[in-house]
């Protein structure tokens, strides 16, 4: 019963997390399984299964093991632990390297059943190689159904930045236009100023003029 126990607890935690005993290592694994393990619904990969589910299979058990260590340290289940994950490690990157080598293949042949196919397992690191899926995708949108892969997770984080930078450039733009507007009221304001100054101006100018005639009308009619 305590054994029954052991090992539901054992199933329960290995969905939730890996186990934190050589991380670095087995997380690589442990995340990667279920990418790999999409490989046997590839044609071109059948003759792989066998090798997967193998492979499939040592992993879970090397994760048990980890859980097993992390609850109970032990310097020779320690030790064995890492000897497994250096296997398991190999043959990670054994699939890794063969499906980004597919990956070249299938992007050369415009093969786009292989080439989503591939894309979809998360064996390939779809940020690095981010421009050419989205031109390949552009080159093939008419075979390409986009729904539910990586390709549509770009096309929407692109439409969202263009949106995003149209909201951005009409906000420039409006405060673009605000400023200008800003600008044409100051210089209006000050063109006024100078009219109102320039007439008062010529207002005082005639006044004084006029103020003088009349002083030398006086002035005349004094004399005659």
């Amino acid at each position: 019963m305590r054994i029954l126990f052991f090992s539901l607890a054992i199933s329960i935690v290995l969905l939730a997390s890996n186990p934190k005993v050589f991380a670095a290592l087995g997380d690589v694994i442990y995340d990667n399984a279920s990418k790999i393990e999409k490989l046997k619904d590839i044609d071109e990969f059948e003759k792989y299964n066998e090798k997967i589910e193998n492979y499939l299979q040592n992993v879970q058990t090397t994760k048990e093991r980890g859980y097993i260590l992390q609850k109970y340290p032990n310097a020779k289940l320690r030790k064995e632990y890492l000897i497994s994950l250096r296997k398991l490690v190999k043959t990670n990157d054994f699939f890794v390297r063969l499906a980004n080598k597919r990956y070249e293949e299938a992007k050369e042949d415009n093969n786009t059943t292989a080439f989503i196919q591939i894309l979809n397992t998360g064996l390939i690191d779809s940020e690095l190689h981010k421009k050419e899926i989205i031109d390949y995708y552009f080159s093939h949108n008419g075979e390409i159904n986009a729904t539910g892969t990586v390709i549509e997770i770009f096309l929407n984080e692109d439409k969202k930045l263009k949106e995003k930078k149209a909201k951005e450039y009409k906000r420039k733009k409006s405060k673009r236009e605000k400023e200008r507007e800003r600008i044409q009221y100051l210089r209006q304001k000050d063109k006024l100023q100078q009219e109102r100054l320039q007439k008062k101006l010529e207002e005082e100018l005639k006044e004084k003029k006029e103020r003088i005639q009349e002083e030398q009308k006086e002035e005349l009619s004094k004399t005659i």
